[in-house]
């Protein structure tokens, strides 16, 4: 009986800790929950200040109706800064659960202001905290949006040296639910001064409601130089030769938004001239000091065609078209050079006699094996002198969804059905209409660096793979199709690598225009314009068998599930019931031996 007491007491202990635990538990999840006000949002628009404490396991969904866009805005966090992304952090899923694809992950070391999209009909949101007692807060904002509306000056590509753009209506109040995104892209070399004029928001020390953000590169996953709101005119600088800005505004006091504008400063060190190569243009760019030390700017010059006029930082460039301001272009010995002449134009000081020097830079690209060679040639008096430098052609390789070509496919990687039609292009950026791209290899490889094994779905220009069918020469894009497959024994991903030839659309002999050839016959050893593109991976989805191309999940892959106190509870129980069946067993063993005595026998 005593043993039996103490095994109830200590059933009652527990049970009053579990208790204890659980709400506990609950508690820790009641200021979030207290927030959200539910596990299910379906507000068209809505603001939430989110208080977390300690343990916090945080999960609610958003519903959106059809034919709507959802956008979900952290314009705010404030986590543990000691904490790591492993214990601490927000994630948030497209669908209705966390078993969804994952958008992203948020931690406390951040340096953008995250903001997701879905067009599914959910989205989930899920915040975790660690044990620290740290206060954390964040403030999320999301809404609905219809896809097809478009803002008017919401955004674009600025691509000049130097520029301006406003905020939506500026200087009248901007748009209310406004995302806008604008991105300046100028050339290698320079960086970016960006000036706000004006900037007129609602003001919050933590600009949580409407706000700027700058990002030093090309995409709002570079780094965040900063966020502003309220009224300024701060100055920013990028560190390289991109520039994001965004836009971001709510539903509520809209103001007169921003005014703003950029100029670009050159950072290479260059005492007289330089000359870049690209595939489409030239650069000339040539030191403003220079043209002092001879009494000229940039006025005196101009081009073979004179309204090409070029553009004016620290530095003056010109920008030359391989196809235009009077660029000349020479076809001979299987090569192809684009020359083009800088002339300085002298006002005589009277019509006998000049007394300033007489220049002209002529610049010549000459394309060759897998790079172009600059040449430029100063004439100085007639004095030539000569400089040199490299490039590359810019091709790249891109999937689509048919053999339409209008849809490319931006997934990576992009998963597919075994023997699905797949459709490539490599193309080539080159302003010069008259330049046609030939694929003359083209291998699949289950790695990126193209070790064994490789398989070669074109090779000459023939195709050796019988679902593989090469298109006809179409300008500066060369194209082919075939049937989805894996490596045997090998990973699900397959990689494409090209070789492609680059030719005059004109030359009726060159090797672009001869097609599909032996190796016997082929010959382009001399052929200098030759350049490759990757792209991958490509992934087989599983299959109905069960099969998967995919790597075999291992334990350390699966998700665990953690032991609840009511996993716990329920061990205890079974435990004690045991252990109370087996003393009643015992007890009634007992009993039972003591209705037998030992009797001694009697003698006969």
């Amino acid at each position: 009986m005593e043993l039996l007491r103490s095994l109830i007491i200590l059933f009652l202990f527990i049970s009053s800790c579990l208790a204890e635990v659980n709400s506990t538990e609950a508690e820790g999840r009641s200021s979030c929950k207290a927030s959200l006000g539910g596990n299910n949002l379906g507000e068209s628009h809505k603001s939430l200040v989110l208080q977390l404490g300690a343990n916090e396991n945080c999960v609610w969904t958003i519903q959106k109706p059809e034919n709507k866009n959802l956008r979900i805005i952290f314009s705010h966090i404030q986590l543990d800064p000691e904490g790591t992304c492993d214990n601490e952090n927000i994630k948030v899923f497209d669908g209705n659960s966390t078993t969804g694809p994952l958008l992203g992950q948020v931690c406390s070391k951040k340096d953008f202001v995250p903001v997701f999209e879905s067009s599914s009909s959910s989205l989930t949101v899920q915040i975790v905290t660690d044990r620290s007692t740290t206060q954390r807060t964040v403030f999320i904002f999301y809404y609905f949006f219809d896809s097809g509306t478009v803002i008017p000056d919401c955004g674009g590509f600025l691509d000049t040296l130097e520029g301006s753009f406003t905020s939506p209506n500026y200087p009248k109040p901007h748009p209310e639910l406004a995302y806008c995104v604008w991105h300046i892209q100028v050339e290698k070399g320079y960086r970016i001064k960006l000036s706000f004029k004006e900037i007129f928001l609602e003001v919050d020390d933590k600009c949580r409601f409407d706000f700027v953000a700058i990002y030093d590169g090309s995409s709002t996953n570079a780094g965040l130089i900063g966020q502003v709101c309220g009224h300024g005119t701060p100055t920013f600088e990028s560190s390289s030769d991109s520039l994001t800005v965004v836009l971001s505004t709510d539903y509520a006091n809209s103001y007169r938004g921003f005014s703003a504008s950029y100029t670009s400063v050159y950072t290479e060190n260059i005492n007289t001239t330089s000359l870049i190569c690209a595939s489409d243009k030239m650069r000339v760019i040539i030191s403003k000091s220079y043209l002092e030390s001879f009494n000229y700017n940039e006025d005196n010059l101009q081009l073979n065609d004179p309204t090409c006029r070029p553009e004016v930082s620290n530095v003056v460039e010109f920008s030359v078209p391989l196809d235009g301001c009077g660029t000349v272009k020479k076809v001979e010995d299987h090569s192809i050079t684009y020359t083009n002449i800088i002339t300085f134009i002298v006002s005589p000081s009277s019509a006998v006699i000049t007394r300033q020097k007489h220049l002209q830079i002529i610049v010549k690209c000459e394309m060759e094996y897998n790079s172009t060679v600059e040449v430029m040639y100063i004439t100085e008096d007639d004095v030539i002198q000569y400089q040199n430098a490299l490039g590359k052609y810019n091709t790249s390789m891109v999937l689509f969804e048919s053999d339409s070509f209008e849809n490319p496919i931006l997934n990576s990687p992009y998963y597919v059905d075994m023997n699905q039609t797949l459709f490539v292009q490599v193309g080539l950026s080159a302003s010069d209409p008259n330049l046609v791209v030939f694929l003359d290899t083209c291998r699949a490889s289950p790695t990126s660096d193209f070790a064994s094994p490789n398989y070669d779905l074109i090779k000459s220009g023939c195709s050796r793979d019988e679902t593989c069918e090469v298109y006809p020469l179409f300008g500066h894009y060369g194209r082919f199709q075939f049937n989805a497959f894996k490596f045997l024994q090998s990973l699900s991903s397959v990689y494409l690598q090209c070789k492609v030839l680059i030719c005059d659309s004109n030359d009726s002999h060159s090797r672009c225009h001869q097609g599909c050839v032996s190796r016997k016959k082929r010959d382009i050893s001399s052929y200098k314009w030759k350049t490759d593109s990757v792209i991958g991976p490509i992934r087989v989805k599983r299959d109905r068998s069960g099969n998967s191309g995919l790597l075999h999940q291992t334990h350390a892959d699966i998700p665990q599930q953690p032991f609840s106190a009511l996993h716990l509870f329920s061990f205890v129980v079974l435990a004690l019931n045991v252990v109370i069946v087996a003393t009643i067993t015992l007890r009634h063993f007992v009993n039972q031996r003591k209705d037998y005595k030992y009797e001694k026998l009697q003698r006969y």
